[in-house]
């Protein structure tokens, strides 16, 4: 229900009647079968359109929808290593790490201790560090190595360019696998 006694009006197509009475605005609506909304209450005097209130509530409806299935969804990949992780399992689990780096999604490296081996904290320090340097053209470091109970935990982001988004790199062949430390 609009309260005011003279509003600026636009017509069903957007073009400007003018400033017109509401109750002349109403009429116009009504004769049109359209419905006469406040588009701007806090304009002097408010501004109303003609439209079809229903369809324009289902084309923003429509257009918020078709605006979230764009957005993309980031997962969180996990990749569990041991501090004894041999250097062909660390490639094939560094390969994957780099697989999911490129699809724009985050990693998580868990380091998991086993008995003695919390002993020996600094094997997966060191263990980190090299994955570290092999992913650092892949992805950023996100959150640094951090204790949680028996798991030493690190999480990799996408690397993102300024406008084109994820940066796509293949997956190392054989040949061109990265440089692996042993």
């Amino acid at each position: 229900m609009i309260t005011y006694p003279e509003i600026r009006l636009i017509g069903s197509e957007g073009e400007q009647i003018g400033v017109v009475p509401t109750t002349e605005a109403q009429q116009i609506a009504k004769d049109a079968q359209l419905d006469l909304v406040e588009v701007s209450p806090n304009a002097e005097p408010p501004v109303c359109r003609i439209m079809d209130y229903g369809k324009y509530r289902f084309e923003q409806k429509k257009s918020s929808q078709s605006a979230r299935k764009k957005q993309r969804q980031t997962h969180i990949k996990e990749m569990k290593f041991r501090p004894g992780t041999d250097i062909g399992d660390y490639k094939v689990k560094l390969r994957n790490l780099i697989r999911f780096l490129n699809d724009g999604d985050k990693a998580k490296v868990t380091v998991r201790y086993r008995g003695r081996e919390m002993a020996h904290q600094e094997l997966g320090m060191q263990l980190l560090d090299r994955i570290e340097a092999d992913l650092i053209e892949y992805g950023v470091v996100e959150q640094r190595p951090k204790m949680e109970g028996r798991q030493l935990v690190m999480v990799f982001g996408p690397r993102v360019t300024a406008k084109k988004g994820f940066t796509r790199k293949a997956t190392p062949t054989p040949a061109a696998e990265p440089d692996i430390k042993q």
